[in-house]
């Protein structure tokens, strides 16, 4: 039954995934002053959206794994699952973000990169959690879910710069489409629907692969108790 429910699931998030690429493509206009390359926009954004959701799922799942790793074990433990699962698929959001900025840079700003705020936090952002992934995929030992932990709450403090960066300082990235002031948002009706389908589409594709991530990492930390209780109960 969860098979299927997560093949039904798959082929919705494929679904719109295809009616976001027809809306970005084909049905937003073409945008006055950057024309085509504007059209990154539907997945430079929404990227970056899903991945600061993901980014606080990963916060708050190493909260709770330090909440709860002396009381709870096995609540600690679902925690770190998804403190794990929320920084691989937001890394993955971020890379998305990284590679469609300068992308788009270069054709807007004739660079592919320049030392702002808000690229440069984001930047530092992608290599704070690179470093959690590597901890926790090459470090061994008892203290190495806590040092991640640490690490991913120390990540998450980012998660506000990188947002409010093009608010506090004058940068070479153009100022928030949303919230920005008076001039901000997104005027034209179908320019708004097709953000809002690929913003649907990409956190639907995430939350796919989050919950996918998840399942894994739990059915890895159940094996790795059984061999640990079965090594325990062969040496009594």
């Amino acid at each position: 039954m969860k098979k299927f429910a997560i093949g039904i699931y798959a082929v919705v998030v494929a679904a719109l995934m295809v009616w976001g690429y027809y809306q970005a493509i084909y049905v937003a206009p073409d945008e006055q002053t950057m024309h085509e390359v504007q059209r990154i926009f539907y997945y430079h954004v929404p990227s970056a959206m899903v991945a600061f959701l993901f980014f606080a799922i990963s916060l708050l799942g190493s909260i709770g794994y330090l909440a709860f790793r002396n009381r709870v074990p096995e609540l600690a433990q679902m925690a770190d699952a998804w403190a794990l699962a929320g920084a691989e698929v937001g890394v993955v959001f971020c890379t998305v973000v990284l590679i469609t900025g300068p992308i788009w840079g270069r054709r807007a700003w004739g660079i592919w990169w320049t030392w702002d705020a808000r690229l440069t936090t984001t930047l530092v952002l992608w290599l704070i959690y690179t470093s959690y992934l590597l901890l926790r995929r090459f470090a061994a030992g008892p203290q190495v879910q806590t040092l991640a932990a640490v690490l991913g709450i120390f990540g998450a403090l980012d998660v506000p710069i990188v947002y409010m960066s093009n608010r506090w300082w004058r940068t070479q990235h153009p100022a928030p489409v949303f919230g920005g002031g008076s001039d901000s948002g997104i005027k034209d009706p179908k320019m708004l629907g097709a953000f809002g389908w690929n913003v649907l589409a990409w956190l639907a594709w995430g939350v796919l692969i989050l919950a996918l991530r998840y399942m894994l990492e739990r059915r890895r930390q159940k094996n790795a108790e059984a061999e640990a209780f079965n090594a325990l109960e062969s040496q009594i």
